[in-house]
C-alpha cells in the first residue's frame, strides 16, 4: 500500500515539474514585466478592424508587445468615419496616458480630439505634424513607397506577361507612396530587362470591402496581368483570394501576408507599424516630449522593407539584386517618388 501511494506522488510530482516547466514564463531577461504598470495606451482602430490582416492588426500586435511591458492596453473599433470622434472622447475621458489613431483618415479626428482634450496625449500613424502644430499630437510617417519599390522591382522580374496590377484603396498623398513607388519599382526592372511591361493602377475607395478587391484583381487577371499588388488594407484580402482561385500572383502589404495564400503571395511590402506604435508609447512612458513632433519610418530604420517569406518564392539571385536595390535606396543613390510629378520626373531622370 506505501509502495502504491509512493508511486502514486511520484507521478503527480512529475507531472506538475512539467506542467510548471512548460507553462509560460514571465521572467523574459529582455522584457520587465512590470516596468509601466498603472499606465495605459489605448488605441482607435481605422474602418478594417483589429483584425484585418493588415494595417490595424500590425499596430495592435505593437500594443501587445507593451502590454508584455506592464502596459493596460485596449481598443475600440471604427466601423464608420463618425465612429473616430466618439471612439477617441470615450478613451479620453477613461484617462489613457497615450491614445493612437490608426490611418491618416483619422487626421481631422485626432486635431479636433487634441484641443477638445489638452490634458491628453494623442498619436496618429500616417500623419505628420509642423513642429509644434498640436503640442499633444504626435506624427508616426512610414516611407512606403521605399517598400514598395521592391516588391515592385521583383513583380517586373517576375512577371512572365510583361503586365503587372496594382490595387489602391483610397487616394490620398500617404496613399500614393505605394502607388509610385511601386510603379517606379516596375520600371527599374523595365529597363534593366530592356522592355516594357504594363501597369493597371485602380484605386477602389474602400478599405473594407473584400468583394471589392477581389472582383477588381479579377478583372486585371483576366486582362493579362499576372502579379497584382495591392494596398488596400482589409479589401486587399478579396485580391489574394482571387489570386488563388485562378492561380496567380499577389503581393501583400503591411504585414507579411504569404500565410493567407501560401503558393500565390508572392511576396509583401511590409510597414512596420507595430515598431512605431511600441517605439513611441515607450518614448511617452518614459517621459520623453515627443509632442507636436513627426517621426519616420523607412527602410533605413527598420521601419519598412519585404517578407521574410520572400524567399519561398522569389529566386535567390533576385532577392540578392534586391537586396543590392535597397542599399542604394539607403544611400540615396535611388530616391523612390511618392507622386506623380515626381514619378514623371524620376522616370525621364533614368534616361
Amino acid at each position: 500500500m506505501k509502495r502504491k501511494l509512493f508511486c502514486l506522488l511520484l507521478v503527480v510530482a512529475l507531472v506538475l515539474t512539467f506542467v510548471v516547466g512548460c507553462g509560460p514564463k514571465d521572467d523574459d531577461p529582455g522584457v520587465d514585466a512590470g516596468k509601466y504598470k498603472g499606465k495605459k495606451v489605448a488605441m482607435i482602430t481605422d474602418i478594417g478592424g483589429i483584425n484585418d490582416e493588415s494595417f490595424n492588426q500590425s499596430a495592435w500586435n505593437g500594443m501587445e508587445r507593451l502590454e508584455k511591458e506592464g502596459v493596460e492596453i485596449s481598443f475600440l473599433e471604427s466601423t464608420k468615419e463618425a465612429d473616430y470622434k466618439t471612439n477617441l472622447d470615450r478613451k479620453s475621458e477613461e484617462g489613457a496616458d497615450l491614445i493612437w489613431g490608426i490611418g491618416f483618415m483619422m487626421a481631422q479626428a485626432i486635431v479636433d480630439a487634441s484641443k477638445a482634450h489638452p490634458d491628453r496625449l494623442f498619436a496618429i500613424v500616417d500623419q505628420g505634424y509642423e513642429e509644434g502644430e498640436l503640442p499633444n499630437a504626435v506624427g508616426a510617417m512610414f516611407h512606403s513607397e521605399e517598400s514598395s519599390f521592391l516588391v515592385g522591382y521583383i513583380a517586373g522580374h517576375m512577371t512572365k506577361t510583361d503586365h503587372v496590377g496594382f490595387i489602391l484603396g483610397m487616394e490620398g498623398d500617404v496613399m500614393f507612396r505605394f502607388q509610385y513607388g511601386y510603379l517606379a519599382g516596375v520600371e527599374y526592372a523595365a529597363r534593366e530587362l530592356g522592355k516594357e511591361i504594363r501597369v493597371d493602377a485602380v484605386t477602389i475607395d474602400t478599405f473594407g470591402d473584400t468583394a471589392k478587391g477581389k472582383a477588381t484583381a479579377t478583372k486585371m487577371y483576366s486582362d493579362g496581368a499576372d502579379i497584382v499588388y495591392h494596398a488596400a488594407g482589409q479589401a486587399g484580402s478579396g485580391a489574394i483570394t482571387a489570386a488563388k482561385e485562378l492561380d496567380k500572383w499577389a503581393i501583400g502589404v503591411d504585414l507579411d501576408q504569404n500565410a493567407l495564400a501560401p503558393d500565390h503571395v508572392l511576396t509583401s511590402a511590409l510597414k512596420n507599424v507595430d515598431q512605431a506604435v511600441y517605439e513611441l508609447s515607450k518614448k511617452v512612458l518614459d517621459g520623453e516630449d515627443v509632442g507636436g513632433k513627426t517621426f519616420y519610418f523607412g527602410l533605413k530604420e527598420g521601419g519598412v522593407g519585404i517578407a521574410p517569406s520572400s524567399d519561398k518564392h522569389v529566386p535567390k539571385e533576385l532577392l540578392d539584386k534586391t537586396k543590392e536595390i535597397e542599399k542604394k535606396i539607403i544611400a540615396g543613390e535611388i530616391k523612390c517618388p511618392i507622386s506623380a510629378e515626381e514619378f514623371e520626373a524620376w522616370k525621364a531622370n533614368l534616361g
